[in-house]
């Protein structure tokens, strides 16, 4: 581990080299906070990666290339004359300050729960008009439906058990099934499901669990048993299209199997 003077320094030495490439690297002197957006949403989600991996390898590195990109957007702010990085880092230093009365001020929280519920109503102080404006409106559904029921959690906007959620899932599961039986109306189906995927996600929330961790978490899971599965039929010189449905789930257990060995 570095000490915190060799942390500055490092951070000092990131600023220069920044500089240096802005001035000297024809790739990075054409780059925008446009050109930039997709690259960093990309960073975001190879982190996001490393850390359901476990890799602290991957997630050091992947860390060092959000880093590059929060510098970078502040050496454009930089040459626009409208930020810099001091300015950033200042900005978040007052933020973190404001949000944590209970530790620079006289506010109490003894629990995260209360800690949570006071930033909602501390932003509401900012001037937010809504508790829900702070949800970014790119964020994907998923990740979305997540955040807001936290949102409308913090102002005392929820429900107070699981077995309450979970009567609502079901309940919009056999919505979702009348208009699925009757078949008539595309759209009825589409909102009904959508009621269902919300309700699942808040029933997520209430057992603890992540929704998008848990997601991913089961698309590893088929990748993996798929890639099995065809690998195997490649051995046996076959092609899935070929196979029947039972001769795949033979290898598709076997993959099961595998995976509760491991």
């Amino acid at each position: 581990m570095t000490s915190q003077q060799e942390k500055i320094q490092a951070f000092e030495r990131l600023l220069t080299i920044m500089n240096e490439l802005r001035e000297q690297c024809p790739w990075d002197r054409e780059q925008t906070f446009e050109s930039l957006r997709h690259l960093t949403i990309e960073e975001t989600y190879e982190l996001s990666e490393a850390i359901l991996d476990k890799d602290i390898d991957s997630i050091k590195k992947e860390l060092g290339d959000l880093m590059l990109h929060l510098v970078f957007y502040a050496k454009i702010g930089t040459e626009k004359n409208s930020f810099d990085i001091g300015d950033v880092i200042q900005y978040i230093n007052d933020k973190l300050v404001f949000r944590h009365p209970h530790i620079y001020g006289d506010v109490e929280a003894n629990d995260a729960k209360t800690v949570k519920d006071n930033w909602e109503k501390l932003k509401l102080k900012e001037g937010r008009k809504s508790v829900l404006s702070g949800v970014p409106v790119a964020l994907p559904p998923l990740v979305k439906a997540y955040r807001i029921q936290e949102k409308a959690k913090g102002v005392g906007f929820d429900w107070e058990k699981p077995e309450q959620v979970w009567d609502k899932v079901l309940e919009e599961m056999e919505e979702l099934k009348t208009e699925v039986d009757s078949g008539n109306d595309q759209d009825k189906m589409e909102h009904e499901l959508g009621d269902l995927l919300f309700a699942l996600v808040n029933y997520a929330r209430f057992i603890g669990v992540n929704p998008e961790d848990a997601l991913e978490r089961t698309n590893r899971k088929f990748i993996s048993r798929f890639m099995h599965l065809e690998k195997k039929a490649t051995e046996s010189g076959r092609s899935l299209k070929d196979m029947t449905l039972a001769e795949m789930d033979v290898f598709w257990e076997e993959a099961k199997k595998m995976e509760n060995i491991g």
